[in-house]
């Protein structure tokens, strides 16, 4: 089996035994954020390990299927529907193997604002968060929301997620760029075809022995009363922030913890996964080289577009991988699209980038 020569199994499983050495240490919960990422690392790993493994029995069991189903007719149609699963499988794992960034097998912070298109943009963005909410819970991902800003009539204006999981960054990176909906405006009288935009942006939540340095005076800080999903009627206090840095205007909010405190840590992480991560999209060595640099980004091209009329298709615009499922899609069902960007991204046959 190909994928087992590119997997290192043996290697994982060396990392594996050196974390678990390191948990059973009396001091090991002693510094609380570093046992978590270890923890998970080692959580990681392991899943990575059993799904190398049970994939590997399953080809195993289907070799032997093979022989028996020269002679039985219902051994054989079996075998068809393994073979089929074992592709899903297949697939899944040389995913895995393209998630080699430096990045990739950290939790995903994921942010996304309304553009173009008044409410009804605002409105699309509310469907893009319960679209990659609904993708992040099939995938058994942990999702919390960290901020969340209504609409003027409907929708939201912005939101942000923390998504928990393996490889959540490795995947989510796929969807970074603006999202283009055509539909029938249901806030339109005249029934008219409206066409909205929204921005999709994804980080890595980094772990906290990266070193990012930010001074205190590129900070603006101000306080806020929590409004909207889980805020409203339960904080009365100014307990959300939010954070500005200056050099780069980014703007990074928290109002899903209890306390004023909480919600500053929670923003200042997600700050420096952004500014980490802008270092290394522009390709500088240091975090203020990037400064004004944000400042002028415009939207750009959209990567992805989702048609509801006056005919049901999403396509990618860098992979032109297309699905009519409209509904299946909205829903969650985003792999093949994820799928199809990393590897085009691994080739550089990706367009327009």
């Amino acid at each position: 089996m190909k994928s087992r020569c590119l997997f290192d199994i043996a290697q994982l499983q060396r990392r594996r035994e050196e974390l678990i050495f390191k948990m059973q240490e009396p001091s090991f919960w002693n510094n609380l954020e570093e046992a978590k990422d270890v923890t998970q690392e080692e959580k990681t790993i392991e899943s990575t390990i059993k799904e190398f493994q049970d994939l590997f029995s399953r080809v195993e069991d289907a070799f032997t299927m093979l022989e028996l189903a020269e002679e039985d007719e219902e051994m054989a149609s079996m075998l068809l529907e393994e073979v089929k699963d074992l592709r899903k499988g297949v697939e899944s794992m040389h995913l895995r193997i393209l998630l080699s960034g430096e990045y990739d097998d950290t939790d995903a912070i994921l942010t996304l604002k309304s553009g173009v298109g008044g409410t009804d943009a605002q409105d699309w963005t509310s469907m893009l968060l319960r679209m990659y909410t609904r993708w992040a819970e099939k995938r058994g991902f942990q999702v919390e929301l960290v901020s969340l800003q209504e609409g003027d009539e409907a929708g939201i204006r912005d939101a942000s997620l923390k998504i928990s999981g393996p490889y959540a960054y490795g995947y989510l990176k796929a969807e970074k760029g603006i999202h283009r909906l055509v539909r029938i405006s249901p806030f339109n009288a005249s029934g008219k075809r409206q066409t909205s935009f929204a921005s999709v942006e994804a980080v890595p939540l980094l772990k906290n022995d990266t070193e990012v340095v930010i001074k205190d005076e590129e900070l603006k800080i101000d306080t806020y009363r929590s409004t909207g999903a889980g805020g409203q009627h339960v904080n009365t206090t100014d307990s959300a922030v939010r954070i500005t840095h200056l050099p780069t205007g980014i703007v990074v909010t928290c109002q899903n913890e209890r306390s004023q405190i909480q919600n500053r840590e929670t923003a200042m992480k997600i700050l420096k996964a952004k500014l980490v991560e802008l270092k290394v999209r522009f390709n500088k060595e240091k975090i203020e080289d990037i400064t004004g640099e944000m400042k002028d980004m415009g939207w750009g091209s959209q990567i992805r577009s989702y048609v509801f009329n006056p005919y049901n298709l999403v396509k990618d615009h860098r992979t032109l991988t297309e699905d009519s499922n409209v509904d299946s899609v909205m829903d969650g069902d985003l792999d093949a699209f994820i799928s199809a960007y990393l590897k085009g991204a691994s080739t550089g046959s990706l367009k327009g980038e």
